[in-house]
């Protein structure tokens, strides 16, 4: 007697919904997927109890006739592949044909659905059509599933708690309504509404409803392609950056992935403008033939590959740091006591900067009022405090006059447009960031020699790993020799180390060569630039003259980046005139 028996089924689909039906985000994901692909334009999610007790998707799509409702619970049953070349240019976000019989094998689920030619109910108890109707002739499908994973107890018993599982549906409907700002989106939990788009197509709009206006002012359109990809959508001033990594939203087709390639691309284009641990708001959607990309890799479909991986990275770098480079980037303390956005569209108020004459030197105009009289219209944006590409040898940022310092770390400062705050350790380490880069990433011929050389020691594996990377120091002015066992002699260092920590300079440069890990070189002058810039500047509690500050100031807006340190804290705070007048009361509300 054979041992080995064609499975059940039932057991079968039981088994598929253990990795396609995860928890109750992964329900909510697959049937929002299928109206979507129904060319649904409203889409309204309903839950109870975080969708443990109940989720009802309602759409108005094209829904479906008697015998399809059928077959849409077989498993491996779609309408959205043919044959096998349809595997490799998918242009749907479900293909599988696994979602509704998963779902419905771990659920008492219902389903109503019309496609204007005949209506059609039917009730499923553990994958199995229990009961069955006619329905109205109301276009579109609606989906009720109650008491997921009734017969999976172990399932359930590993649900987290239902903020989290609400937390995590949340999540991917606002994802969702970022991807397709045309359909509304209605979501509810327990009768309280979470999320209401208007669903008319304009993006920014629900950029505002998922994350607030104070978000939304300070967006800036992402927009390019090339030969491979096509990349639309929005990013966010570095002064808004949040936490958490959930409010990177990348898009491929219009699905929603998480891709650790693309997010590294993101941060590195961000680097030195945020701190590390923080995260812009992005929305990216990346249009691209179905070709050169591969969905099939994940049964949640939420990770893809790339083909020409290097041509999107070229592309979506420039975009950010096209945008980033053209836009004054000083975070601004403005004062509003509005509570809608309304209110902001309709609030006028004087430029952060006042304009100049064209005679006069160039300086970037402020474009501050703009960013009050947030427009929802999808019209041309102009980008604010923009400048032209041919006078980046001009200033940023107005020239400004300290006059005086608080706790021995922030400099006050004014100009004709308002008061600035700087921090001078900020401040500081951006300026000698963009000198030890430069440095750095040129061969030095200006060396100064040690009167007392410099003897090191190391161990068995560093002292092998140095000898490898000699050229390298020698090329960066840093001119050694062996000496002895595992010891290095230092007899010469570049000209531009600060006058008496030429000591700590080198055997930081030396321990940042040490460093495990693939090697780089540019990655190594990057993080040594930044290393140096650190321990290198002024410290906060360091006194500084009068004099020193304005050196600082001058030195500072001279810079390529002056708005935020290496480390991607700000440099510069800045409080308009009409927000200092607004603070004391001598402006009208």
């Amino acid at each position: 007697m054979a041992n080995i028996r064609v499975m059940d089924p039932l057991l079968a689909n039981k088994i598929a919904a253990g990795e396609v039906v995860e928890r109750t985000m992964n329900v909510v994901k697959e049937l929002v997927e299928n109206s979507i692909d129904a060319e649904a334009t409203q889409i309204e999610i309903h839950l109870m109890d975080s969708g443990v007790q109940r989720i009802e998707v309602r759409d108005n799509g094209k829904g479906m006739g008697r015998e399809d409702a059928h077959l849409a619970f077989l498993r491996h049953a779609t309408s959205k592949l043919k044959d096998l070349d349809d595997l490799f240019n998918i242009l749907t976000l479900g293909f599988r044909g696994e979602a509704l019989p998963s779902i419905a094998s771990v659920s008492s689920l219902s389903i109503t659905t019309s496609d204007l030619k005949e209506g059609t109910s039917l009730q499923l108890k553990g994958g199995e059509i229990i009961e069955e109707e006619g329905a109205s002739l109301v276009r579109g499908t609606t989906i009720v599933v109650k008491d997921l994973f009734y017969n999976t107890p172990v399932r359930l018993k590993y649900l987290r708690n239902l903020y989290t599982e609400l937390a995590l549906i949340t999540d991917y409907v606002d994802k969702m309504a970022l991807s397709y700002p045309s359909i509304q989106f209605l979501l509810t939990n327990n009768d309280k509404t979470l999320l209401n788009t208007a669903g008319d197509g304009n993006l920014l709009k629900v950029i505002y409803e998922i994350y607030g206006v104070d978000v939304a002012k300070k967006m800036l359109p992402l927009e390019g392609e090339n030969s491979d990809y096509e990349i639309t959508g929005y990013m966010s001033y570095p002064e808004v950056a949040k936490a958490s990594k959930n409010v990177i939203t990348t898009l491929v087709n219009g699905r929603v992935i998480k891709n650790s390639v693309l997010n590294r691309i993101i941060l590195d284009a961000y680097h030195t403008y945020i701190p590390k641990d923080k995260y812009p708001v992005i929305v990216l959607n990346i249009l691209v033939d179905p070709l050169l990309i591969d969905i099939n890799i994940h049964p949640t479909k939420m990770d893809i590959k790339f083909s020409k991986l290097d041509t999107l990275t070229e592309l979506l770098t420039s975009l950010i740091t096209k945008n980033l480079k053209k836009t004054l980037l000083i975070p601004h303390v403005s004062v509003r006591n509005h509570e809608s956005i309304d209110e902001v569209i309709e609030q006028q108020q004087e430029p952060l900067f006042t304009p100049i004459e064209e005679e006069e030197e160039f300086h970037p105009k402020s474009s501050y009022q703009e960013e009050i009289q947030f427009q929802f219209e999808v019209q041309e944006k102009e980008v604010p405090y923009q400048i032209e590409d041919n006078k980046e040898e001009h200033a940023l940022i107005d020239r400004m006059y300290p006059v005086g310092i608080v706790h021995k770390t922030y400099i006050i400062a004014e100009n004709e447009s308002g008061m600035f705050v700087i921090d001078q350790h900020a401040a500081a380490e951006r300026i000698n960031y963009e000198k030890y880069l430069k440095e750095l990433s040129q061969p030095t011929t200006s060396k100064v020699s040690l009167l007392v050389p410099l003897s090191l020691e190391f161990s068995n594996e560093d002292f092998l790993l140095l000898k490898e990377k000699m050229p390298l120091l020698e090329e960066m002015g840093i001119s050694c020799e062996e000496f002895g066992h595992n010891t290095l002699i230092v007899r010469s260092h570049p000209a531009w180390f600060i006058e008496g920590k030429e000591k700590e300079s080198i055997e930081k440069v030396i321990a940042l060569l040490l460093t495990k890990g693939e090697f780089q070189k540019e990655k190594f002058i990057e993080k040594t630039a930044i290393t140096l810039a650190c321990r290198m500047s002024i410290k906060a509690n360091d006194y500084i003259s009068q004099e020193d500050m304005q050196y600082l100031l001058d030195t500072l807006i001279a810079c390529k980046n002056p708005f935020t340190c290496p480390h991607g804290r700000p440099t510069v705070i800045a409080y308009s005139n009409y927000d200092l007048e607004k603070l004391f009361k001598r402006s009208a509300e």
